[in-house]
Parts: structure tokens; sequence; C-alpha cells
């Protein structure tokens, strides 16, 4: 069938994919535009999935300053060449990753990250709530599971819905960076600064200190 150019910008638009990749995506998906980003979704991770092997040591340090210098952050993206630590997409992603932790504030990159000792006090937590609330023993482990997948959905940062584009996660931004770019590509940390957190506690705790030394 006949595609668009205006259905294959406003593909371009939502996916980041190459001009013939959307072009074919459409064609099969019979110019449902939802389908079609499907497709490229599911071809592109497999192709990164294929890349996923590859050593990535090269990459940037970005970083991103938010409100008037309260908030900071700063995030290690790897990929496999200088060459391509360079281009300005690859920068712009390491970029628009920085922005996102400091509008979100993940507290971990990936799933795997969180203790569990973390996952079996959330478990216990969303038991007892499903318990209190008279859900049936039956379904109980159904519930617990699908609480603890949104946990981590907002707490992880490759999990976490991309704040300038909801419908793509973060791992799937990095997935078309990896198809648009020919490399693989990886969050390796990240780090967020938020001016004064933390104080507050501690000049509350060397207050007690103090006066548990003196008996004031």
């Amino acid at each position: 069938m006949d595609i668009s150019a205006t259905q294959v910008k406003e593909l371009r638009g939502r996916t980041g994919a190459g001009l013939m990749a959307c072009k074919s995506a459409l064609q099969e998906a019979k110019g449902n535009l939802d389908e079609a980003v499907t497709i490229l979704r599911t071809s592109g991770l497999a192709a990164a999935a294929k890349k996923s092997g590859r050593a990535a040591a090269e990459g940037a340090v970005g970083s991103y300053i938010h409100a008037g210098g309260r908030i900071g952050v700063m995030v290690e993206v790897n990929c496999e060449t200088d060459f391509v630590a360079k281009n300005k997409d690859f920068q712009a992603m390491v970029r628009d990753i920085a922005m996102h932790v400091a509008a979100t504030n993940p507290r971990f990159l990936r799933r795997e990250d969180v203790s569990e000792e973390e996952v079996g006090k959330e478990r216990s937590i969303y038991r007892e709530q499903a318990l209190a609330s008279g859900k049936p023993e039956k379904i109980l482990d159904r519930i617990v599971k699908g609480k603890l997948d949104s946990f981590f959905r907002e707490n992880c940062l490759l999990e976490q819905q991309f704040v300038k584009a909801p419908d793509r996660t973060i791992q799937e931004v990095v997935h078309q960076s990896i198809v648009k770019l020919g490399e693989n590509m990886s969050i390796r940390r990240f780090v967020r600064f938020g001016l004064g957190e933390g104080l507050e506690k501690r000049k509350n705790d060397f207050a007690a200190e103090v006066s548990a030394q003196t008996g004031a």
C-alpha cells in the first residue's frame, strides 16, 4: 500500500528510527501507526540484543543542572567507539538521560540492583495490604507480583517512562540509539545531588548527641 511522507515523518518522530525502517514498518502494519511503532520496537530490541555482547568501554559522562543549581546529575553512558561517543545524537541521549534522572530521582539503575532484603520487605508490605483488604489467598501472589513490578518501574531507571516521551522506557531510548548508531550502548551509573539533602537530619543527630552528652 502507498505510505505518505507525513506518516513516515510522524513515525520517525515517535521512534527515532530511520526513513526506510519507518516506511517498511508502516507497510507491514498497513498504515496503522501504533502497530508500526510496535514493529519497530520489536525489531529494535532484537537488533540491540545482537549487539549486547560486544564490549562498550568508550562513551561519555554527561551532566544536567536544574532549578537554579539546586539539583545536579551526572551519568555515565558507554558505547563501543570514541567516534560514536562524540556523535551529537549520542551526546543528546546522554544529556536527556541526565535530565530524566533530575526529574524522576530513580533509586536504582536496574531491578537486579535492588537488594533481596528490600525486595522481601516490599513483598511483605504488599502481601499484608492485600490480606487487609480482604483479597482471597489464591490471588495474593499475583497481586504481590504486580505491585512489585510497579515498584521496579517507579524506582529503576531503565524501566521508568522517559519524561520527554512517556510511551518509551529509558531502556527503549537506549535501544533506539543502538539501532540508529550501530553500536552496543549501556548506562553504567548515575548520581543525583539535591542541594541540602541530608543536612537537616545530620544537624538533628548532632544536636541530639550534644544534648545526651551535656544532659541538656
